[in-house]
């Protein structure tokens, strides 16, 4: 459906920035946690009647102009026949992990039939809001699913990740180049079931230097995101510093985390269209705060190619009048 999500990712001046937030269907939410007491995170993204419970939950706050579906970026994982839970205070963790150089070759199983529930769930928001606002698919990138299937669960620095691909660089190309095929069709599953946006988060492989990431992330970002049907949004964490490298992705839009000045990102990127970036952290500030900031953010980000997002997902605490203002500014600007 061409929203106004959809014309901004495509470059198009608006009469207004097109707003989500990620990780706009989580904690903050009061319903949420309510439903989360009934069901684990994995009973909650696996039952497509949960899942659009949940995914619907900031459109009836909010009234966003992109529903993102609530899932996980592991969810990528499993045709390849890996297992995962969520463990509290730690996060996700892989049950079988990746035991070394020999165990990258994983059996491939289909992922329309070991994803259908995605698929599922995306009929239900297409059906339910289709004609109002943009639906949002997603998946992990190659190199972030690597760094969770070879430590087992999140690190800080990526470690595991980083000291596999040096020792084992032949077997590393190999589990990227796995992954790599998996998501694109998974992404092209969501869009023949509606979604009209999709984004890829490979958050953890901007710790790799300039070299490791033309060499290990480059070819399969661009891989996964060319000729997609539907508009694509990248995001990696910290690359302000290598925007060029982030722009060579092949995805529609390029997503920016809160360090990277936005209007100096406009001028280097020119055409490039962008997603972002308010500190998550601003929205812990007053409601006119938050306005005042968003405001001053649509001002430098310029009238044309601007998603409106945060520059990383909503904290579990933020409050949820400081994501309305947020939501509300973005709505009532008049260009």
């Amino acid at each position: 459906m061409d929203t106004l999500l959809v014309r901004a990712a495509r470059g198009e001046r608006t009469s207004r920035p097109p707003v989500w937030l990620m990780r706009q269907a989580g904690r903050h939410i009061p319903e949420y946690r309510e439903i989360r007491e009934q069901h684990s995170f994995v009973e909650a993204v696996t039952d497509p009647a949960v899942a659009t419970e949940i995914s619907l939950l900031p459109w009836e706050y909010y009234r966003p102009d992109g529903v993102v579906m609530f899932s996980d970026i592991l969810t990528a994982l499993e045709p390849l026949g890996f297992s995962y839970h969520i463990e509290s205070g730690t996060g996700p963790v892989i049950e079988n992990p990746v035991d070394g150089p020999d165990d990258v070759d994983r059996p491939r199983g289909d992922v329309t039939t070991e994803l259908d529930y995605v698929g599922a769930l995306l009929d239900r928001l297409t059906d339910r809001v289709g004609g109002e606002t943009g639906v949002i698919g997603f998946a992990g990138g190659p190199f972030t699913l690597a760094s969770y299937a070879i430590a087992g669960g999140p690190t800080r620095s990526q470690m595991p990740v980083r000291r596999f691909r040096a020792r084992h660089p032949d077997a590393f190309d190999r589990l990227l180049s796995q992954f790599a095929d998996v998501v694109r069709e998974y992404l092209e599953f969501q869009a023949d079931h509606g979604a009209d946006v999709v984004q890829l988060f490979d958050t953890y492989a901007g710790v790799l230097p300039p070299a490791d990431y033309e060499r290990f992330v480059l070819p399969y970002h661009r891989e996964v995101l060319a000729e997609l049907p539907v508009p694509s949004i990248v995001f990696v964490r910290g690359m302000g510093g290598r925007l060029d490298q982030l722009a060579r992705s092949g995805a529609d839009v390029v997503g920016l985390d809160w360090t990277v000045d936005i209007g100096a990102a406009r001028s280097r990127l020119g055409d490039q269209p962008v997603q972002g970036n308010l500190d998550p952290a601003a929205l812990f500030g007053s409601p006119e705060t938050v306005r005042e900031r968003t405001r001053e953010l649509i001002e430098r980000a310029g009238p044309a190619g601007h998603v409106l997002n945060l520059g990383h997902g909503v904290d579990k605490d933020t409050p949820v009048e400081s994501v309305r203002a947020f939501v509300e500014t973005a709505k009532s600007v008049d260009r």
